[in-house]
């Protein structure tokens, strides 16, 4: 989609490098700040805070990020409900994912610090798989949540965002899961984190992104919403923190590409990653000038199917209330075909979708509600939808987001 804003281009500074060479290429007016935040009625649901997003590229690095993030909309807290942990899918991945971090690192009896841990599920899992003590920041936190069997470890939980005045806490594993994304100075974090650790060697700090190459390559316009201003590819992920004073141990794509996993430790050099993941910024460029053609056709046939569903009185759900869910209703314009979305959240059910407002309820609604048609809003959950949707003696169609 072209942008009004281009003429900003060359005055816009990279949070990530500090060049100022930022290619706008994609603009969404108008959309919730927030995805994951409770709305207990419609009326909250519709009145919901909204800001734009105008996303840039840049030319130096490939950093992408929200041009027009305005930090001060957006509000973390304990009504947030961002948890995967209720989905059996999710939890497996944790559960490898934290036995491969303990077995590779030999975390055992380490100090472990979490920034952006949410609820805390996975700093309760890494410290008991090795009786770890633990540190965790996040102004989500809800004591008492996701508590792990068999955890004899110390864990601390501040409620607040991590930041310098917190650069005292010594780790010997730092993780970052799922919270770069969330913040505007990426840079700025990733030095804090640095300077933190300061000269111990053997520090490792690993952190979790979206992949931004999938989102450009698939035109996933849902998986971009106004909470994530900063977007990531391997190689912008493992550039900034070179540049921050890291060795890049390794890249990898995680849970069906959709997530990058970083690991490194400090350096007063850092070596040039040689890693296959790493790709060029010519690369980004072009996955940008693709996104941009398929985004507006990607749009108007998922607002044609809807449609038409509508006018033959099929009755429609999406599953997944999500950010995603979020993004998608928003963006389509043309929710008035989804009267009702579904997810296994507990704490999501009974509320409604910030920006649209269709009511969110637990899987069993269905079962009275009958739909004919269910709309999966991440596509690596659809084995564990359709074992929910076969329990309840239910066979609608299923529709995946890449593949309406």
């Amino acid at each position: 989609m072209k942008s009004d804003y281009s003429k900003f281009s060359n005055s816009l500074t990279c949070p990530s490098c500090a060049a100022q060479d930022t290619r706008i290429f994609h603009e969404i007016k108008n959309v919730p700040v927030n995805s994951v935040m409770n709305c207990n009625t419609r009326e909250q649901a519709l009145s919901f805070p909204r800001g734009d997003i105008i996303l840039g590229l840049c030319r130096q690095c490939g950093f992408i990020y929200n041009t027009a993030f305005d930090r001060e909309r957006v509000r973390y807290c304990s009504e947030c409900e961002e948890s995967q942990a209720y989905s059996p899918t999710f939890n497996a991945f944790a559960g490898r994912l934290a036995r491969n971090l303990v077995d590779k690192y030999g975390l055992h009896q380490k100090r472990i610090i979490e920034i952006g841990c949410g609820k805390g599920q996975f700093l309760k899992l890494i410290c008991a798989l090795g009786q770890n003590s633990g540190v965790g920041f996040d102004p989500a936190y809800i004591p008492g949540r996701g508590e792990i069997d068999g955890s004899a470890a110390q864990i601390e939980f501040v409620k607040d965002y991590y930041s310098e005045k917190y650069a005292g806490y010594q780790g010997d594993f730092i993780c970052c899961r799922m919270t770069l994304e969330h913040i505007p100075d990426t840079a700025v974090m990733v030095e804090t984190v640095r300077r933190s650790i300061g000269a111990g060697p053997d520090t490792i700090v690993f952190f979790q992104v979206p992949d931004v190459t999938r989102i450009m390559q698939d035109g996933a316009f849902e998986d971009i919403y106004y909470e994530h201003c900063s977007y990531f590819s391997p190689g912008s992920l493992a550039r900034l923190f070179q540049r921050c004073g890291f060795d890049v141990i390794d890249l990898q794509r995680e849970y069906e590409n959709q997530y990058i996993c970083l690991e490194a430790r400090p350096a007063g050099r850092p070596r040039k990653i040689g890693h296959p993941l790493y790709e060029k910024v010519a690369a980004l460029v072009d996955l940008v000038s693709g996104f941009e053609k398929k985004y507006p056709l990607i749009l108007d046939q998922w607002q044609t199917e809807l449609e038409q569903l509508k006018q033959q009185s099929q009755k429609v759900v999406i599953w997944g209330s999500g950010s995603k869910g979020v993004a998608f209703l928003n963006a389509i314009g043309n929710s008035a075909a989804i009267d009702f979305v579904v997810d296994i959240h507990p704490y999501r059910q009974q509320t409604f979708m910030a920006g649209s407002g269709q009511q969110i309820m637990a899987p069993s609604f269905l079962k009275d509600y009958r739909p004919d048609v269910v709309i999966i809003m991440n596509t690596i959950y659809r084995e564990e939808i359709q074992q929910e949707l076969t329990q309840l003696g239910l066979k609608p169609d299923l529709i995946t987001l890449d593949n309406p």
